[in-house]
């Protein structure tokens, strides 16, 4: 009884559990109630259900419009695609489920559409000139609907232009624009133009509802206000840096030209770029630099000019001798030194000297020599000074000219004995220096080229070496000659022999002194007595 009771209860409890798990038919959408979406996107509406295990589907609108998508059946499901979404699908969609003959449910699901795709797009009218107006144009694209559309336009934070599309009764996707002209001010170069266009629809949520977009404000002006700074100054020194730097007002950003004002008038053409340096200036980079400044766009041109003037020590630039450095006697001669510096130097040309007599001297650049000698020649010196300094400068100055002052020097005299030895020389001045030969005269009077240099020696002189000799001093600018003669005496005797002639004429000497004062006291004494005897006078002394 027991066990049949225990089996009645388990029945129960297995029947209670398959009521349990059977399910309810039910259905639902997904997404539920309400959607919103964006026109060209894709969207899928689900129909799904539980509790039946062949349920049929349908799919309508509720004005029964087409459905403007694509239905797919499935086991326990269905689905409707929109793809793209487009303004037919705005609708309330209805899903209708049977399950058997008799049970049927349905549910629907409201479809909003709008299309706010993209930010706006600004555009401003080209070739802006500052002062001219200005045209900003703002488009929107393909908004719908466009009916709640509001659009700003700032310049900065500051609103220029408000505009709205409340009239509008466009039924599709549209481009929605607005324009507004201003006159911009110089100030307003650079600054942001910007359109914020807003979709603010109620109960319908999508993100973003605003879009921005920004431009800055692009006109073309200038050049103008263009100047030039000099580092570090106008009046750099030599041998240091300069950068001159040309600053100007543009838009677009110009052509920029450097140039400079030469000498002769003419422009050089240096480089094209806002700044010029120069790594190390020179008195040559002084002059007067022009900065020109092109717009294509505007057609304007504007130009500054700095002069620049190099300071320094003087540096020697020329130092010539005109009409050569070698020149014959009697030429007019001009010796030319210039120097640069900054401030100008002072000059002096002069002939460099160890003594106190300068000799030609000049504070100008230009020495002048009219009908020059042979004593012009020689170094000559430039000193150029300033307060920065100084610097000098050498050049050698040659004068050629024939033979001059030719001398003949004999030693040990002009007239010797045989047997000694005699030297002659010969001395000259000439430029280049002369050639020197020596000459002996014949008997006929014909002179015999006998020796070439300046110094002439004879050994051992014999009487045949008297005579006349002649030096001749010869360059290409003419000749000199000198003479001398000669004189030859006795053979110089040995000394053994001459001690007994020295022994003679000392006894002659003797004895004759004494006669010769006897003589001439007796020529005296005749003169006074009127008569002279030789005997009373030779008596008188004995």
């Amino acid at each position: 009884m027991l066990k049949q009771m225990g089996r009645i209860s388990q029945a129960v409890l297995i029947i209670l559990c398959v009521l349990m798990t059977v399910k309810a038919f039910e259905m639902e959408i997904i997404p539920a109630n309400r959607i919103v979406a964006q026109i060209g996107e894709t969207l899928i509406l689900t129909c799904n259900t539980t509790g039946c295990a062949s349920p049929s589907f349908s799919w309508r609108t509720q004005m029964d419009n087409p459905l403007g998508g694509t239905v797919n059946h499935h086991r326990t499901y269905s689905t409707l695609t929109m793809n793209p979404v487009s303004v037919l699908n705005s609708h309330d969609y209805l899903c209708t489920v049977f399950c058997g003959e008799k049970e049927k449910k349905e549910k629907s699901i409201k479809v909003e559409i709008y299309s706010f795709p993209s930010d706006p797009i600004i555009e401003i009218s080209p070739s802006l000139v500052a002062g001219e107006p200005v045209t900003v144009i703002c488009k929107i694209p393909d908004v719908y609907p466009s009916d709640h559309l509001e659009v700003l336009l700032k310049k900065e934070e500051h609103v220029l232009h408000e505009e709205n599309f409340f009239e509008d009764d466009s039924t599709n996707t549209e481009t929605k624009t607005v324009i507004y002209s201003f006159n911009p001010t110089a100030e307003d170069i650079g600054k942001e133009i910007t359109c914020v266009a807003k979709l603010p629809i109620a109960n319908m949520d999508f993100e973003p509802k605003e879009r921005v977009t920004s431009q800055k404000l692009n006109a073309n002006f200038g050049p103008q206000n263009t100047i030039i700074s000099a580092s570090p100054g106008n009046s750099p020194m030599e041998g240091g840096p300069l950068k001159l730097t040309c600053v100007t007002e543009s838009n677009p950003p110009p052509q920029i030209v450097w140039r400079k004002h030469l000498a002769d008038e003419s422009i050089q053409h240096l480089i094209e770029n806002n700044v010029l340096s120069i790594p190390n200036a020179r008195f040559t980079d002084s002059g007067l630099y022009i900065c020109e400044v092109i717009n294509l766009v505007t057609n304007k041109t504007e130009k500054a000019t700095v002069d620049i003037v190099i300071q320094g020590a003087p540096h020697i630039a020329e130092l010539s001798i005109e009409p050569s450095t070698t020149v014959q006697e009697g030429e007019n001669v001009s010796i030319q030194c210039s120097a640069e510096s900054n401030p100008p130097p002072k000059i002096v040309l002069r002939r460099k000297s160890d003594s106190a007599d300068m000799g030609p001297y000049s504070e100008g650049g230009i020495l002048l020599l009219p009908s020059v000698t042979f004593l012009n020649g020689g170094d000559y010196e430039c000193v150029a000074e300033n307060k920065f300094g100084k610097s000098k400068s050498e050049i050698t100055f040659n004068v050629e000219y024939g033979p001059k002052n030719t001398m003949i020097s004999v030693i040990p005299a002009t007239a010797v004995k045989e047997g000694e030895t005699v030297t002659m020389t010969c001395t000259s001045s000439g430029n280049p220096a002369p050639v020197i030969s020596w000459k002996k005269k014949k008997a006929t009077g014909e002179s015999e080229k006998i020796f070439q240099d300046a110094t002439l020696t004879i050994q051992n002189i014999k009487s045949q070496d008297l005579g006349f000799y002649e030096c001749e001093a010869y360059n290409q600018f003419g000749k000199e000659e000198k003479a001398v003669k000669l004189l030859v005496q006795g053979r110089l005797e040995k000394p053994d022999q001459m001690i007994p002639l020295i022994i003679a004429f000392s006894c002659v000497t003797a004895v004759a002194v004494p006669v010769v004062a006897i003589l001439i006291y007796v020529s005296r004494r005749a003169k006074i007595n009127g008569s002279y005897s030789l005997v009373k006078a030779l008596r008188l002394k004995v």
